[in-house]
């Protein structure tokens, strides 16, 4: 649903805000959402291992509001146990690592440290708290308070008791109510109020980060616990004199941002109040970066994903910083003069993003880079026209989004699961890879496009239909419209030479489409007319 896909579609990769690759890439996608609602914390989950503390203050350097530990234990039960085996460590030791590492940089009065992971009692959370913990995840033990018997056959659609199933025969004898589980966590509150009570504390707050208040269990002999090694957990840096770290603030801001401009402009507030239609010119450098995701967001408060019927059409003139047009909703025009960095368009939902180069240009634009990596990232709709070539991944994840671009680097389409891309010009390697929805139209002028597509899942053939040739002629007719360009007008004046270039690029799901398939074509003509 949230991926937009086609039914029947399988989605073999995960949603694409799971999709981090370094510290940079997880910055960018903080701001982003930063900056379509500023009013919303931003949590980030790490899985407790050795080096956390490390990942830990990169994350809270990135502007974080939260950092989720999560142990190896627990888990909803859809796991099968061989896939929970080896995952992670146990929370005690990447929550005392991450509290170390944050208070010894200074870092700690920046982010809230919650933690989860078979938490199951009071006594639970008053351990997670003294070891510096200030919320608190508990998962299965909810699931289990209401009925769950942690079977691990939610994947098979045959939950005995009734809780992760479609059939009916079994949802009937789901038993549990919302009230079991208020209940246990009424008793898990009292639980910690008792072990606060013995502690001689008022609240939690009073003991976070107290591991003075901790030591080892005595008179256990045991072999395999003899030379445990425990300073990990209880030598941390003194927090009893200072308590400052405990106080956090408001949430992150952006700081000053483009976006704020735009939307305290009166033409463009009475447009998104009356459903009406601004037009505005902005310069813009590469500091400036998720143009637009703030006025998206202030409409999607407004009117949800499609409810504005208005337009804003707004330009932007100079090198624009990464994530131009992210989550651009219906009513949005976006048109870039100059260039743009990565992430393009990601996550948009509708709307226009148009990137064309500044003018009077001396070289050839379809040879030359405009747009970075990863553009249309994600996109569950809109349009994309780049006069120019896209860096690597373009259009990966894509749900429903459509493009026209005069080239592209490696992994194109990668994970791609509907939408339509055209590309007026070169691809590199691993073309489709993961491709399981939508179409692709990409010229080849050398010859070489076969060999650049991964054949796990997708097949090539040329252009055999009329329902396909009218969807790759009017894109390319809106991509000369909307930025210009050269080679679409020289591909359009050439159509009959042009079009035998085109690969069609089809997944399985899309095999018996009018666009992919003759017969298709017929049969949707046939059904049209009567």
């Amino acid at each position: 649903m949230l991926r937009r896909s086609k039914p029947g579609v399988p989605l073999i990769s995960p949603p694409p805000h799971h999709d981090i690759y370094s510290i940079e890439d997880l910055a960018q996608l903080i701001f982003d959402l930063h900056q379509i609602n500023p009013k919303a914390g931003v949590s980030v989950k790490l899985v407790s291992e050795i080096g956390i503390g490390t990942i830990a203050a990169g994350v809270a350097k990135a502007n974080a509001d939260v950092i989720q530990i999560s142990g190896h234990d627990g888990g909803t039960g859809a796991s099968p146990l061989s896939s929970i085996k080896h995952a992670g460590l146990p929370w005690e030791l990447g929550l005392t690592e991450v509290q170390r590492v944050l208070l010894e940089n200074q870092l700690r009065d920046r982010v809230l440290l919650r933690v989860d992971g078979g938490l199951k009692t009071g006594w639970d959370v008053v351990m997670g708290a003294l070891m510096g913990a200030e919320e608190f995840g508990f998962g299965s033990i909810a699931m289990i308070a209401e009925g769950c018997i942690m079977a691990r056959v939610c994947h098979t659609n045959n939950c005995p008791v009734g809780v992760a199933t479609q059939k009916e025969e079994l949802r009937k004898r789901f038993t549990g109510l919302p009230e079991h589980v208020v209940n246990f966590f009424y008793f898990v509150a009292e639980e910690v109020r008792s072990l606060l009570a013995h502690l001689g504390y008022h609240q939690l707050s009073d003991i976070t980060g107290r591991t003075d208040l901790l030591q080892p269990r005595s008179g256990v002999d045991l072999a395999k616990t003899a030379a445990l090694d425990l300073s990990a957990l209880l030598d941390l840096p003194d927090v009893q004199t200072d308590r400052t770290w405990l106080h956090h603030g408001d949430i992150h801001s952006n700081g000053p941002v483009l976006d704020d401009q735009m939307l305290a402009d009166s033409d463009i507030q009475s447009a998104i109040a009356q459903h009406g239609t601004a037009q505005k010119t902005y310069k813009v450098i590469n500091t400036d970066r998720t143009i637009g995701a703030r006025v998206a967001g202030a409409i999607a408060q407004r009117y949800g994903n499609s409810g504005f019927e208005g337009q804003l059409d707004l330009t932007f003139e100079g090198s624009a910083g990464q994530s131009f047009g992210a989550f651009n909703l219906p009513g949005m025009t976006l048109t870039l003069v100059g260039e743009a960095n990565d992430y393009v368009g990601k996550g948009m939902h509708g709307g226009t993003l148009v990137v064309k180069p500044f003018p009077g240009i001396t070289y050839d634009p379809a040879e030359n880079v405009i747009i970075g990596n990863t553009c249309l990232y994600g996109s569950t709709g809109g349009t994309l026209y780049a006069q120019g070539i896209a860096g690597e991944r373009f259009a990966v994840r894509n749900s429903k989004g459509q493009a026209v671009i005069e080239g592209a680097g490696d992994h194109c389409c990668e994970y791609m699961t509907g939408g339509v891309i055209v590309v007026l010009g070169r691809v590199g390697r691993n073309m489709g890879a993961g491709m399981t929805g939508g179409l692709a139209y990409c010229l080849d002028p050398d010859g070489t496009f076969p060999i650049r597509v991964n054949p796990e899942i997708v097949k090539v053939q040329a252009v055999i239909t009329a329902a396909g040739e009218q969807q790759l002629k009017a894109l390319i007719k809106a991509h000369q419209v909307h930025t210009g360009s050269p080679k679409a007008a020289q591909i359009l004046a050439n159509w009959a030479d042009y079009l035998p270039q085109f690969w069609q690029v089809v997944p399985p799901s899309e095999a018996d489409s009018p666009e992919a398939n003759s017969q298709a074509a017929v049969a949707d003509k046939v059904l049209s007319s009567v």
